[in-house]
This record gives C-alpha cells, sequence and structure tokens, in this order.
C-alpha cells in the first residue's frame, strides 16, 4: 500500500532508537526525508551514514530538547536542509521515575525532559506546518490513564500530550493540520530487554508480562508502533484528528479476567 509519503519530509525526535527508530525506519522506507534530533551524536551520525550509503536522507541534528534552544535549533536545522516540515513527530522522552517525594525541581526537570519540547517543537514548527497541511503525531503511554506509581513527572507529561493532542486538533483544524497520538503499553524495545534482564529470572518476568496482554500474549512489536504513526502521518489517514489511539494488544482497556488463566476468565455478564 502506497501511504503517499514520497518526498514528504519529517522531523522527528529520539528517532535514533526503540519505537522512534522505528519510525524513521518505516518513514524512510516510505519516501520520506527524516530529520532526527537525538542527543547521542554517535547514534545519530551512524545512522544518518547508515542511510547515506543508501542514497536516502536522515538527517541528524544533535540537541538536548530539555533545552529551548535546542528545539528552536531543530526546527531551523530542518528547514534550512529540506526548507519545509510536513510531518512533526514528537516521539522523545524518558520514563525517569521521578516520583511524588522527588521534589518540585525535579518534577519540573522531568516536565522539560518529556513534555515542554512538545510544545516547543510544535511552535517552532508551526508556519511550516500551516505552510504544508502538515500533520502532528505525539507519542504518549499508556502510564498516563493507568498509572504506575513512583513517575509523576513522566505521568504528568504523557497525560499533557494527550490533553494537547486534542487541544491542537481543534484549534489547527483550520489551516488542515491533524494532529494524533499514539500509545504505546508494553512494547519490546532495546529498553524493556535492559530492564528485564536485571530481574533474577528474565525469561520468567518476560512470560509473566506477556500473558497479562490479551492479543496473543505477547509484547507489542516497534514496528506495530511504527506502522500505526506513520499511516496516521500520511494522506491514508486524510480524515483522522484528535485520536488517541492505544497500540497495546488490549493491555490497557480490556476487562481484567481477559489477563488471567483462571476460571474467572470464561465468566460472562449472564449465567446461561
Amino acid at each position: 500500500m502506497d501511504l503517499g509519503l514520497q518526498g514528504k519530509v519529517a522531523l522527528v525526535t529520539g528517532g535514533s532508537k526503540g519505537i522512534g527508530l522505528g519510525i524513521v525506519q518505516r518513514l524512510i522506507a516510505e519516501g520520506a526525508r527524516v530529520a532526527n534530533v537525538n542527543r547521542s551524536e554517535a547514534e545519530g551520525r551512524a545512522l544518518e551514514k547508515e542511510y547515506a550509503a543508501q542514497g536516502k536522507e536522515c538527517f541528524f541534528i544533535q540537541g538536548d530538547l530539555a533545552e529551548e534552544a535546542a528545539c528552536r535549533n531543530a526546527v531551523e536545522q530542518t528547514l534550512k536542509k529540506f526548507g519545509r516540515i510536513d510531518i512533526l513527530v514528537n516521539n522523545a522522552g524518558v520514563n525517569d521515575g521521578v516520583g511524588l517525594d522527588a521534589g518540585v525541581e525535579a518534577f519540573i526537570g522531568s516536565l522539560k525532559k518529556n513534555l515542554i519540547h512538545v510544545y516547543a517543537l510544535a511552535h517552532y514548527a508551526l508556519d511550516s506546518l500551516k505552510a504544508t497541511k502538515g500533520v502532528i503525531i505525539n507519542i504518549g503511554s499508556k502510564v498516563c490513564e493507568t498509572g504506575q506509581g513512583g513517575t509523576s513527572g513522566y505521568a504528568a507529561s504523557k497525560g499533557g500530550i494527550n490533553a494537547l493532542t486534542r487541544e491542537w486538533a481543534v484549534d489547527l483544524a483550520p489551516f488542515g493540520i491533524r494532529v494524533n497520538a499514539v500509545l504505546p503499553a508494553e512494547t519490546w524495545t532495546p529498553l524493556y530487554e535492559k530492564c528485564l534482564a536485571a530481574m533474577p529470572d528474565p525469561k520468567a518476568a518476560r512470560a509473566e508480562m506477556e500473558q497479562l496482554i490479551p492479543l496473543g500474549r505477547r509484547f507489542t512489536t516497534i514496528e506495530e508502533l511504527a506502522n500505526m504513526a506513520v499511516f496516521l502521518a500520511s494522506p491514508c489517514s486524510s480524515h483522522t484528528t484528535g485520536q488517541i489511539i492505544f497500540v497495546d494488544g488490549g493491555y490497557t482497556h480490556l476487562d481484567r479476567k481477559c489477563t488471567v488463566k483462571s476460571d474467572v476468565a470464561s465468566f460472562g455478564a449472564a449465567a446461561k
């Protein structure tokens, strides 16, 4: 299926690894040109070089998006390189464990790492997005709905992303700009694998977690997240805006009895 992204320009944050990398790979496979904003110089340059060898563009912009100047620079460098922005993918963020006991300064720092740059990038890219009738894709998290414990800054940020998705969809509809959010739950990423590896029995821990995911009893893949994000960024979803879409195998919203292996799983609404 041709998603109609040939020649489009996408600015992706945190595109060097994990879900961000999956989105970058999918965008480039569809013919888009990508600007990838990332803190790690080594990862970003390696990806840029890899795609350059294939005759494709994955322009690396180094920056710590917790700093407003880096957000402005990312947009400016993208426009200088490509002359336009059709797609903004706000993916960068980290579940940093800043809880209620961490203090106000730490909480504000978490918001800078996870939420403020989402606003800043959209703000600085707005004129170009208006000119192209572009698309904004925000990558959220199920944590904003379920809670997790010990991560107030991250949870608040992801809740804010949901709110901004709806707010911007209303605000920008007159300009033909669509705004949607994609929310993962348990997605198999290198970071997730690293976290499980620190547990006493990583294999057992993975199996236990998989049993909590109703559809297929498996983790969501990076590719599945990327496919949804890129579809929403494409003209194939041309009348979809303000949507918060969970790609999670039913983990977040399906009845809890779907996640257990016991007699309760066969309980119905009425006796037969």
